[in-house]
């Protein structure tokens, strides 16, 4: 790979995600930018390319933690900084990989020094050399938990705080947070989604000419990329140079009360959380008008700022598509356009004898008290004009339209086939009880089962397993501290030997992998009850999203059983589909148990470390040929003869019940629950009412102890 940059002005098209960068390059206040697109647009290519554009920056010489000599850190630890020399530099492009460990992200004791010369010193991680610089991470909603947490604190505080290792360090880290997505592998944490001041969704031209310039210019930079780099030198610093003009231009905007109003009615009307919106917005207004060589902010950097700052900050739920209603929008910038002038208050007869008010205001023909259609009491029908005639009534056989054709009756004995039901909507979702894997796995972080991670906390050391990733000091120095005069240790440092090393095993919780197996048949085809399953269903992607796991969906009706959702860590797509699931025809539960076996057996040879949780969706009923219970009965024991977690979700109701959804949770070796039973407030409510039950009873055995 060549060390030329591609120019940021040789990119065609993608004109938000330009601005956004260029914006953030102006005013770093306004909090980095997160970009969501599908894969192949150039992402990566314009986030690398702006570092070439940032302005230098002055370091205090000798300073590892880019301390500003105009300000220097006082808590730095390569401080104190008196008087101290400096030199400029560009600004640091700092990349944090997927995988990335903590200790190298916030730093860690420099283990050679402290075993070779047994000195205590701290070795600054990633985000000591972002500090004023930009921190980019590529496909940042793939991060592990541990490593958002991290980056929460960091961005919060402004500083990273370092206790580990008996090491103790805090140190400036503020940086540009720049972010890359792909949505179709899983989305941000709502708390890390919220730390980006802006977010643009990008995706690939269809215009063929600009494809074909795309590759033409791609091609020349793999063939050449001085030559390429230098055809756009001119561009690139003329660029540059409008960047700096825009920044000392910056302090002399000016935010008006009219802008500022518009900013924050924009924000209460997409109902946003909290007040961050309200201050990026404006920061971001603020930035677009020095951009554009102003000093007042306009509505149109308004309209602007709300469109690259509203649109990751107003969902409601995981499933929402992000962005804005620009109706709505544009409704509320005129409303707010304006000065508002105060409104004289009603004390008593206006100037005229009439109250103050306007002649057609409170009079009978138009206030609030009148008929009229300002007014709020009955409409007056020559409101309604010609265009609106009165419905005929079903009885009136004279009506003015033209009559339907006459349908000729469906004789008796040849009833309608039977049809498929219409898909229905899913119920409102809910939080739902947490249901694991038992045992302790090895998989990929997350939140439901428990496992060992390199995150989490430290439970015991052990030898390392191959080569050594996460070092125990303490119980290194343990191992090591009894062979010291065997050794001939002679001065501070420790004489240390490859079998002293011990490394932390630390126990966290892995994501899963979701498996459903849904009933769409006619036994579930009932619009109340579908609509309860679909809900409960949808309760438990909204669970699998929150606890990073990646889900599957079969579906089985008719006459077979269809892979709906290949397993994905997209659990936008499994609510899509579940919406527009239709139901009706035979239950083949068999062959939806044997699907997902299938499914699985695969997902272990590519996955082996990722446990699987099987969910079955349905009331537990087997048709569409000879022996169809025997048959499903037989898939199911092949579950549990491979040790698969499993959950049934009982869908049985009415005043009968056979119970054949809790046999087969007992044939899968899983747990059966029932709709109710699923919602985790109402286990809470459950175990509420039954500590009553037992302190009611208890005070009933104590009065009768009394009364004897």
């Amino acid at each position: 790979m060549s060390d030329v940059r591609y120019p940021f002005t040789a990119i065609v098209g993608m004109a938000d995600l330009r601005l956004g960068l260029l914006l953030n390059a102006v005013s770093p206040a306004v909090g980095g930018v997160l970009v969501r697109g599908e894969k192949g647009t150039a992402k990566s290519t314009m986030v690398r390319a702006l570092a070439g554009l940032l302005p230098s920056i002055a370091t205090v010489d000798d300073c590892r933690f880019a301390c500003d000599p105009a300000a220097p850190d006082p808590q730095c630890p390569d401080g104190p900084h008196d008087s101290p020399s400096s030199s400029e530099r560009p600004s640091q492009l700092v990349e944090l990989p997927v995988g990335v460990a903590e200790d190298r992200i916030v730093g860690s004791l420099d283990l050679e020094r402290a075993l070779a010369e047994g000195v205590k010193a701290y070795e600054p991680g990633l985000l000591a050399r972002a500090h004023r610089g930009v921190l980019y991470i590529d496909e940042v909603n793939l991060l592990q938990d541990h490593v958002v947490d991290l980056l929460l604190d960091a961005a919060a505080m402004g500083r990273s705080y370092v206790e580990r290792e008996g090491v103790s360090v805090r140190h400036a880290a503020r940086f540009l947070l720049v972010g890359t997505m792909n949505p179709e592998e899983g989305e941000l944490r709502p708390q890390l989604l919220d730390r980006f001041g802006l977010t643009v969704e990008i995706a690939a031209t269809r215009d063929p000419a600009e494809r074909a310039e795309v590759v033409r210019r791609r091609l020349g930079y793999d063939a050449d990329p001085a030559g390429f780099a230098a055809r756009f030198a001119e561009e690139e610093r003329a660029l540059a140079e409008r960047i700096t003009a825009a920044r000392e231009l910056l302090p002399k905007v000016k935010l008006t009360d009219v802008a500022l109003r518009q900013i924050t009615a924009v924000c209460a009307a997409f109902e946003v959380d909290g007040l961050r919106a309200d201050i990026v917005m404006a920061r971001t207004a603020v930035a677009l008008a020095a951009w554009d060589g102003r000093t007042e902010v306009l509505e149109e950097d308004v309209r602007k700022a709300a469109q690259l700052a509203l649109p990751h900050r107003r969902r409601r739920n995981p499933f929402d598509a992000p962005g804005l209603d620009e109706e709505q929008l544009d409704r509320t910038l005129e409303e707010h356009a304006q000065q508002e002038e105060p409104e004289p208050e009603d004390d008593g007869p206006g100037p005229d004898g009439d109250g103050g008010g306007s002649d057609d205001g409170d009079g009978p023909e138009g206030g609030p008290d009148g008929g009229g259609p300002d007014g709020g009491g009955a409409p007056d029908p020559s409101d309604a004009g010609p265009e609106a005639p009165e419905a005929p009534s079903p009885e009136d056989p004279a009506s003015d339209g033209p009559e339907a054709p006459a349908q000729p009756p469906v004789p008796a004995q040849h009833p309608a086939p039977a049809r498929e039901s219409a898909p229905v909507a899913a119920g409102d979702p809910y939080r739902t009880r947490l249901f694991t894997v038992k045992g302790t796995g090895h998989g990929a972080q997350g939140r439901r089962s428990p496992a060992e991670t390199t995150g989490g906390h430290t439970i015991r050391a052990r030898r390392p397993q191959g080569a050594l990733a996460r070092l125990h000091l303490t119980a290194t120095l343990q191992a090591a501290a009894p062979h010291q005069a065997a050794r001939g240790r002679s001065g501070r440092a420790l004489v240390v030997h490859k079998d002293d090393f011990r490394e932390q095993v630390r126990q966290g919780r892995e994501s899963n992998l979701v498996l459903f197996v849904v009933d769409a048949s006619g036994s579930m085809a009932a619009r109340q009850r579908m609509t309860a399953v679909k809900g409960a269903v949808l309760s438990l992607l909204m669970d699998a999203y929150q606890r990073r796991d990646k889900i599957g969906m079969i579906t089985f009706r008719g006459s077979g059983a269809e892979l709906a959702l290949p397993p994905t860590s997209s659990v936008e797509v499994g609510a899509a589909r579940l919406e527009s699931l239709p139901t009706g025809g035979r239950t083949p539960l068999a062959a939806g148990l044997l699907r997902a076996h299938e499914v699985l057996r695969v997902e272990r040879l590519r996955d082996p470390s990722r446990r699987p949780l099987l969910v079955v969706v349905t009331d537990g009923r087997a048709t569409g040929g000879r022996d169809a219970l025997a048959q499903s009965r037989r898939a199911a024991a092949l579950f549990a003869a491979q040790g698969t977690a499993s959950v049934v979700l009982d869908c049985e109701s009415g005043p009968v019940r056979l119970g054949l959804a809790r046999t087969l949770a007992g044939l899968l070796g899983g747990t059966a629950v029932s709709l109710d039973e699923l919602r985790a407030e109402g286990v809470a409510s459950l175990v509420r009412e039954n500590r009553a039950a037992d302190r009611s009873a208890n005070r009933s055995t104590t009065s009768m102890r009394k009364a004897a």
